[in-house]
């Protein structure tokens, strides 16, 4: 029959293995973020109809806030495309899940600019926003890599 002290050492020791490997996991999750990985946060779209860029409206992004971003869309000569629908999807690819929210378009800011509103990052690591515009030249796509 185990002692007392080896019971004692078997219940501590189980949570302290399992938040070591959770610490371990989530460290490489966050070594694994691909090479290279383009992170400009303005970029031609996929099929060059326009070009896009976001913003946070507060820097740094808060993990597990709610925030909002500026989109800008220009034409490829840098006008600015007043009238344009867009849809905003994403997630973590290295998690396969989606965003935890729905953030939408809420309104035109002018000039090209859009606001999204309803955007949240549960956790740190790589996401991905993507884009589908809808505007006087046609619709495309950009894809934006966040790492938080």
């Amino acid at each position: 029959m185990p002692s007392i002290t080896s019971r004692r050492a078997l219940l501590l020791g189980i949570p302290a293995l399992l938040l070591t490997v959770g610490v371990v996991t989530a460290g490489a999750m966050m070594r694994s973020v691909p090479d290279g990985l383009d992170l400009a946060l303005d970029k031609p779209t996929a099929a060059g109809l326009y070009k896009a860029a976001i913003a946070p409206q507060a820097n740094p992004i808060a993990v597990g806030a709610m925030h909002a971003w500026t989109v800008t869309v220009r034409t490829p000569a840098g006008a600015p495309v007043k009238v344009a629908s867009i849809a905003v999807d994403g997630g973590m690819p290295q998690h396969g899940h989606g965003l935890p929210t729905a953030p939408q378009v809420t309104k035109s800011l002018g000039d090209g600019r859009y606001l999204i509103e309803g955007m949240r990052f549960n956790m740190r690591g790589w996401w991905t926003l993507d884009l589908a515009i809808d505007g006087p030249k046609g619709a495309d796509t950009v894809t934006f890599n966040l790492v938080l």
